[in-house]
């Protein structure tokens, strides 16, 4: 899957917004990224049937490009998860579009 060609992070209202080039947009909360990390080590914690709780308050610091998707760094200092591009679009909740009126 190709990256997004809009990627931009809010931290005042704590979300990842996303846009493709075939115009769907995403936006995620930066909790949600948080709870749905793809490194091996919150992996496994979901496969025992844990539940990681996140900060409501947990904010994205940094946006690093790993060419299939990106390293997300979080305030509270987790560094681990690279979200390929596609996950990204999975987890994203689709951007409301206005609708014409006729």
């Amino acid at each position: 899957m190709e990256a997004p060609s809009a990627l931009r992070s809010s931290r005042s209202e704590a979300r990842l917004f996303l846009e493709w080039a075939d115009g769907d947009r995403r936006e995620i909360s930066h909790a949600r990224l948080r709870g749905a990390c793809p490194c091996s080590q919150c992996k496994a914690t979901r496969l025992r049937g844990a539940i990681a709780l996140v900060d409501e308050g947990v904010r994205l610091e940094r946006i690093a490009l790993q060419g299939y998707g990106v390293q997300l760094v979080f305030s509270d200092g987790h560094e681990r998860g690279i979200y390929p591009w596609g996950y990204l679009r999975e987890l994203g909740t689709a951007a409301l579009t206005p609708t014409p009126s006729p």
